[in-house]
Parts: structure tokens; C-alpha cells; sequence
């Protein structure tokens, strides 16, 4: 007895989910079919068409982003007719699709489109001949013209049974995009995987069309021969590394998944920390949970660019960290020595404060080596000088010991007028000539060597404060970017 009626309730369970997941498929067909319709119509200029079709759209499935196409479109009309009923239908429904999406990433944008036609909308009654006919045809407003032309939203929908499974849009390296049920606007191709604990996960590939509204409705199925494996850290986004490292990260912390039984190796590493790695053993069925405590600091950034940084050597502090740019590196905070060089021109050094989540940019401009023709120069000259005093100075001493072979012999008498006496004076007094102007020139060659000449290397520098954030809204999803200068 108790039998029968377990196989009779999962029948009815069945039934009845399978008249559920029929019920929406027609709702969604009917949706789609509206919707594709209204893009069509939009796009024609055929803006009450446009909004009857996505008002049946609406009335097919309550999304928040038909409303707001709906008031673009009569947003379109009374642009090009400039009819006041045009731009009240638009403010009605823009008012509307605030009121159903609290959380709209536009708000601020459509709040505006919403004051600015309503002074339009004012402007163009005050304009109407007083027997109630139409007012007469106007340009629109400046304030109108600034909004631009509204543009109607296309739509991606992705929904699974069960719901609340991950979404991942092109890869898991990213972690998960949203959940499902999910709505809003992705562009071009993308591929996508949807996963939930305890089901087999569904992946694919497809591409937005912007005239049509896209339904991934993905069925999962229970899945009894995989593990789940959730792993966290202290240090959101650090990469994890499964059984072999050489293929690349499968994700970033905080990741979920299924897995094969087994055992497995994973690593878990982030910038400026000790990497953690860990064995575990995925049993099917069952979940298994890492929670790794990273030990380190954070890190900040140097970026490193310019003109021919394709040929220089990076070094922090004395420490080659690139052999050619461009150069982009982790660095661990506090003062480091930056030294960028390359053969034939001037080194460029400098002395930074590397603060956690922070890039420091360096823009280098290397000058080239000047020449050394001076002082090559000063040394010929300071050699030349030096040989001719050595010779003098050697002719000097000859005449000397000759004069002095011939005083000591005293056969005959010298002669004090001898011109040999005036001869060695003089070529005394050449050598030390020689020497003074041989030492002058030689300290003048070492300076030339040695001097820093021409202009020196110069850099700009940037600092910005980076901050990545999740980032969900009715119509989008993905990194919302923050950053001070």
C-alpha cells in the first residue's frame, strides 16, 4: 500500500512539473514571439506597433526590461511627431519600469529621460491652438536632442530547473557570473555553463542577436557519480590550480563544482602570499570542503612602458624582475629602487612607495649615451704632450752628461759660452712644459670620461587605486571597475 502511493505521488509530482515547465515554455514562446516582432517593428519606425508588441510581451512574462522598451518606443514617436500623448505614454511606462526594477544600474539615466520629456511634453501643450486641435509640428528641444535617440534593449534569459544553479559566461576563471533565474543584456558570442550541486552540469555556445530575445531554459539532471567540491580563502579571487599546474587556473576563489572521485592535488595561490597545496579525496556523492588561509601581504603593482622598452632591463632593487618590457609585476609594499636600463643609453632610476592595491604606472623616455670624441681627443693630445716631454727630457739629460764626461775630463778647458749650456736649458725647460701640459690634458680626458653629459632619462609616473567588484543588475552583470587618481 504504501508502495502504491509513493508511485502515485511521484506520477502526480511529474505531472505536474511537467505541466508547470509546459505552462512557461508557452508563456516564453508567446514572449519571444511578441518581442521578436516589436525589435522588427522598432526598427522600422513603426513605433506603435513596436510598443503593442512588447506590451503583449509583458503580458506574456513580467520583465521589467519590456516596460522600459514599451516607453522607448513611445519615447521614438513623440520624438519624430512631436506628440505630447507620445511622451506621456513614454514617462508612464519609464515611471513603470522604475517602480519594478528598484535595483536599475539606469535609474539615474532614465530619471532624467523622464524630467526631460515631461518638460517637453509641457512645452508642446502650451504650443496647441486653443479650439483643442493638434499643436502644430516642432524641432525638438535642445534638452531633447541631448538625450539622444532611445534605443530599445534586447534580452538574454537563462533559466534552470532547479533554479539557483551558477552561471558561468566564458570560463569559471571569473567566478560566477549570477545565478539562475537570470535576465539581461549579453553582446556577441559567448559560451556558457550552468552548474548546481548534485546535478550534471550543462555547457555550451551561442550568440546574442540584438533583434531577438534569446531563452536558454536548461533542464539539469541528478547527477550520483560526481563529488562537490567547495573551496574558500581569506584572499578573495586568489587562483586555483588542480592536479597539474602547467595547465592553467580552473578558477578563483570562492569556487564550487563537481568533480570526479578520486584523489586530487590542488594549489591555491594569489600575489604576495605563501601558496597553499593540499590533497584531498572527492567521493561521489558527498562534498568536500578547502578553506585555505593564504599567509602574505597584499601587493601593489608597477606597470612599465614607453618608447623602446622592448630592448631595456627592469630591476627592483638590484634585482632583474624582467629582462625586456613592457613589464607589468606584483610588488610587495614598501620603498622599493626602480632601475630601468638598456644598452647604449642612460640608465633611469628612481625610488617608489608600493602600497597594497595600488598599480604604479612608469612611462619611461631613456636618453641615448653621449659620445666620447673629447675626451679621446684630450687623450691624444695629453699623450702627444707627454711623449714630447720625454724626448726633451731625455735630450736634456744627454747635453747634461755630456757637458759633465767633459768638465770632469778638464782637457781642454769648457768654454762658458759652450751652446750646448743654452741648448740643455732649453730642452729642460721644454720637458717640464710637456709634462704640466701632458697632466692638464690627461685630468681633462678623465673628466670627459667620466661626465655625465646631455640630457638625463626621464619618466612619468601615474598611481591608481584599483578595485574590482561583482557587479548585478536587471540588465547586466559582470566587473564594475573603480579607480582613483
Amino acid at each position: 500500500m504504501k508502495l502504491r502511493l509513493l508511485v502515485v505521488f511521484s506520477i502526480a509530482l511529474g505531472v505536474a512539473f511537467a505541466g508547470s515547465a509546459s505552462a512557461q515554455s508557452k508563456e516564453w514562446a508567446a514572449a519571444k514571439a511578441a518581442f521578436d516582432q516589436a525589435q522588427l517593428d522598432y526598427l522600422a519606425g513603426k513605433y506603435d506597433d513596436a510598443a503593442a508588441g512588447f506590451e503583449k510581451a509583458y503580458d506574456a512574462r513580467k520583465m521589467p526590461l519590456f516596460l522600459y522598451n514599451i516607453g522607448a518606443a513611445h519615447h521614438m514617436k513623440g520624438k519624430k511627431t512631436s506628440d505630447p500623448a507620445a511622451y506621456d505614454l513614454a514617462i508612464q511606462y519609464y515611471e513603470r519600469y522604475l517602480s519594478d526594477e528598484p535595483e536599475a544600474n539606469d535609474r539615474e539615466k532614465v530619471q532624467r529621460s523622464i524630467t526631460v520629456l515631461q518638460e517637453e511634453s509641457k512645452r508642446l501643450k502650451a504650443s496647441a491652438p486653443t479650439d483643442g486641435g493638434k499643436p502644430p509640428e516642432a524641432a525638438p528641444s535642445e534638452a531633447v536632442e541631448k538625450l539622444g535617440d532611445a534605443k530599445v534593449r534586447s534580452l538574454v534569459v537563462i533559466e534552470s530547473e532547479p533554479q539557483g544553479a551558477n552561471i558561468y559566461i566564458n570560463g569559471k576563471d571569473k567566478g560566477p557570473f549570477a545565478q539562475t533565474p537570470w535576465s539581461g543584456a549579453i553582446e556577441g558570442e559567448f559560451t556558457y555553463l550552468v552548474e548546481k550541486r548534485g546535478y550534471k552540469s550543462k555547457e555550451g555556445r551561442t550568440a546574442a542577436d540584438p533583434t531577438r530575445l534569446m531563452v536558454l531554459q536548461i533542464v539539469l539532471s541528478e547527477e550520483d557519480y560526481l563529488g562537490w567540491l567547495e573551496i574558500k580563502s581569506n584572499v578573495p579571487g586568489a587562483s586555483i590550480f588542480l592536479d597539474d599546474k602547467n595547465v592553467g587556473a580552473i578558477g578563483k576563489t570562492p569556487f564550487s563544482g563537481n568533480f570526479k572521485p578520486g584523489k586530487h592535488k590542488v594549489w591555491i595561490a594569489a600575489d604576495g602570499y605563501d601558496e597553499v597545496e593540499q590533497e584531498i579525496e572527492v567521493i561521489a556523492g558527498e562534498t568536500h570542503e578547502i578553506s585555505a588561509e593564504l599567509k602574505g601581504s597584499p601587493v601593489g603593482y608597477l606597470n612599465i612602458r614607453g618608447v623602446g622598452i622592448e630592448q631595456s632591463e627592469i630591476l627592483v632593487d638590484g634585482e632583474v624582475v624582467c629582462p625586456r618590457g613592457p613589464c607589468r609585476k606584483p610588488i610587495r609594499e614598501g620603498r622599493r629602487r626602480i632601475t630601468v636600463r638598456r644598452p647604449g643609453y642612460k640608465s633611469y632610476t628612481t625610488t617608489i612607495e608600493v602600497q597594497a592595491k595600488t598599480e604604479i604606472s612608469i612611462k619611461t623616455s631613456l636618453a641615448k649615451k653621449p659620445g666620447r670624441s673629447d675626451a679621446v681627443v684630450a687623450y691624444v693630445f695629453s699623450a702627444a704632450f707627454l711623449g714630447g716631454a720625454i724626448y726633451l727630457g731625455l735630450e736634456a739629460n744627454s747635453t747634461r752628461d755630456e757637458l759633465r764626461r767633459d768638465l770632469d775630463a778638464g782637457m781642454p778647458p769648457i768654454d762658458q759660452n759652450d751652446p750646448r749650456f743654452q741648448r740643455g736649458k732649453y730642452f729642460a725647460i721644454g720637458a717640464n712644459v710637456g709634462y704640466a701640459l701632458s697632466g692638464v690634458l690627461g685630468l681633462a680626458a678623465i673628466y670627459y670620461t667620466f661626465r655625465d653629459k646631455g640630457a638625463p632619462s626621464t619618466a612619468t609616473l601615474d598611481v591608481r587605486a584599483l578595485a574590482l567588484t561583482p557587479t548585478i543588475g536587471p540588465d547586466y552583470a559582470g566587473l564594475s571597475m573603480e579607480m582613483s587618481w
